[in-house]
């Protein structure tokens, strides 16, 4: 017996389950042998890929900023969200630290955080399936608590629309943004830097140093929505 999912059979329509009995009578008429039951599960699950791409279609689309602190995310994300349309959500690495408490985070700070950190891409598909653009303004580094992170960040996004984009900002202009802003190390940047995921398949890149936040944000909107 071959199950199909709710949401799926929803999806094909009176035409295509007219076409599917057709294609069963013609497959038992004509090939009532095993090459017959092969033909029609071709059909069938034909129509389950098309269903699981119009339900992808319906999807909000999840844009991953990914780079070392100071590196110009936090603007970018301020950017994006002046759009009116399209419009993002958002959700970051120090919005759910915020919600562990300081005792756990002095007591082993990357056991919690890479706990919600977790969450907070499945948050991120929360919002993505009520139709919703989200914004991840995050890190991809491979610490032991989150490693494999990269390949993780794919098997909870798998069937989602997400697009992981590259904010890139030379390291010495973000040792002085550190300095600047007083709440991070100097070398902090650096550290993170040393640690990111290899690898990573880009949908695109910006670089903060040549353009200005909402320069950025034109950019990647133009190559995300109408690509």
């Amino acid at each position: 017996m071959i199950l199909l999912k709710k949401s799926l059979l929803i999806k094909l329509t009176s035409a295509v389950l007219s076409t599917i009995i057709m294609s069963f009578m013609c497959a038992t008429i004509f090939f009532p042998d095993e090459f017959g039951s092969t033909f029609l599960l071709g059909i069938i699950n034909s129509n389950i890929t098309d269903a699981k791409e119009d339900e992808k279609m319906d999807k909000g689309k999840i844009i991953f900023l990914n780079g070392v602190t100071s590196s110009g995310k936090t603007s970018l994300v301020e950017a994006m969200q002046n759009y009116d349309e399209p419009f993002f959500y958002v959700v970051a690495n120090d919005l759910f630290e915020n919600t562990i408490g300081d005792k756990h985070l002095q007591t082993d700070y990357w056991k919690y955080l890479s706990e919600a950190i977790i969450l907070m891409y499945h948050t991120a598909k929360l919002f993505s399936d009520h139709g919703k653009n989200v914004l991840i303004d995050g890190i991809l580094v491979e610490r032991p608590e989150l490693k494999p992170h990269y390949d993780k960040v794919q098997d909870i996004f798998d069937g989602y629309p997400l697009d992981i984009v590259e904010v890139y900002c030379p390291l010495d202009l973000c040792r002085k943004r550190n300095i600047e802003r007083g709440d991070r190390r100097e070398d902090q940047s650096d550290e993170q830097n040393k640690i990111i995921s290899q690898h990573i398949r880009y949908s695109f890149s910006v670089d903060t140093s040549l353009n200005t936040p909402e320069e950025c944000a034109e950019m990647i909107i133009t190559s995300v929505f109408k690509k």
